[in-house]
């Protein structure tokens, strides 16, 4: 491991020569490659340094004790413990740095949230589910657009699609995907009792043109007339889209947009994300053999995280982690779930390497 970790920081100093180097500056295509290439690498030549300076305190204090001061003795061996506690939790974080990354993790995401078991209240459901990550990303700085959505006649979704771009967004929303349970009493519950709901999310890293190569050949594209709220324009013109990626048999159906170019345009960009989907689960088939494996099947029992309203708590079924934060939750302040998630992802993967 420290052999690797010498590697890296070698790379990052020839790196930081060159970014000093006024014919580098000067090309700005190669300059911003090797800053981020400098920039991925600061955080885990910061912890190797770190832990250099940690060793060398350690050796050096080591020769204090035998110091004829007894005060100098003992404040080495005070400074000896502090940094022997430090050590192993710098370790793990080196190791877990030096794991490979994932290489969509830069992605940003499509988002599906769909209506499960409970009819009108999962789609209220679905709603609230679509309101908590548009909050988080706002949070986070990202941006949100959508691309499709299916009203229910209560206001809430019977499916919602968007595309939230900004900074590593798949790196922290990818843990979401599976089925989302929720019990409370709904508005329209006239006996007080507690209803339970279900709605179910996928998130697909966004795909670039170089990611998926769609033939036109393997597509075939329907035209009609686009069905819901908009008034007379949408029983007039054929702007809806369907297409079928007749390969896979993955169907992607947009309306939303009275431009039938736009609809496709979405379809499209949603079409790909899926296809990537499929394409990953299929090289990770220890983890998930298809999409399916992802969103489930949106029956309740298939829950991964469960928001429970008359007790204000939220339970993520996969680390055993609960919350009793559920207002906030809602509101889109999830970082503790995302990190859990991600620190247990972590973990696996280290078991996994020992392996």
């Amino acid at each position: 491991m420290f052999a690797k970790l010498e590697s890296l920081e070698n790379k990052y100093e020839e790196l930081e020569q060159a970014l000093a180097d006024p014919d580098v500056f000067n090309d700005q295509e190669r300059y911003r490659k090797l800053a981020k290439s400098h920039a991925d690498l600061e955080e885990i030549v910061s912890l190797f340094r770190r832990h250099k300076s940690l060793c060398l305190d350690i050796e050096e204090n080591r020769q204090l004790l035998h110091d004829e001061d007894p005060d100098i003795r003992e404040m080495a061996k005070e400074e000896i413990q502090k940094a022997e506690a430090e050590l192993p939790n710098l370790e793990k974080a080196l190791k877990i740095a030096l794991l490979p990354p994932d290489p969509l993790d830069e992605k940003n995401t499509i988002l599906e949230i769909r209506a499960g078991t409970g009819g009108e209240e999962a789609a209220l459901f679905a709603a609230d589910l679509y309101r908590m990550y548009t909050r988080y990303a706002e949070l986070q700085g990202w941006n949100v657009e959508i691309l499709s959505q299916s009203d229910s006649e209560s206001g809430g979704f019977k499916e919602i699609i968007c595309l939230i771009s900004g900074n590593r967004v798949y790196s922290r929303l990818k843990y979401e995907a599976g089925t989302h349970r929720v019990q409370r009493v709904p508005v329209t519950e006239t006996q007080g009792r507690i209803h339970t709901s279900a709605a179910t999310v996928a998130v697909l890293p966004e795909a670039d043109e170089v990611d998926v190569e769609i033939r036109p050949e393997d597509i075939s594209i329907d035209v009609y007339r686009a069905s819901g709220a908009g008034g007379q324009h949408v029983n007039k013109t054929e702007s809806a889209v369907r297409i079928t990626h007749i390969p896979t048999g993955i169907v992607v159906t947009c309306q939303d947009e009275r431009s039938q170019h736009k609809n496709k345009a979405r379809a499209m960009k949603v079409l790909a994300s899926r296809i990537l989907a499929v394409e990953r689960d299929k090289q990770n088939s220890e983890v998930s053999a298809d999409r399916k494996a992802q969103v489930g099947s949106g029956d309740r029992s298939e829950r991964i995280r469960t928001y429970n309203f008359p007790q204000g708590r939220c339970t993520d079924h996969r680390i055993g982690l609960t919350l009793h934060s559920l207002d906030k939750i809602m509101q889109g302040e999830i970082n503790p779930l995302v990190e859990a998630l991600a620190t247990a992802a972590q973990t696996e993967a280290l078991k996994a390497q020992v392996e």
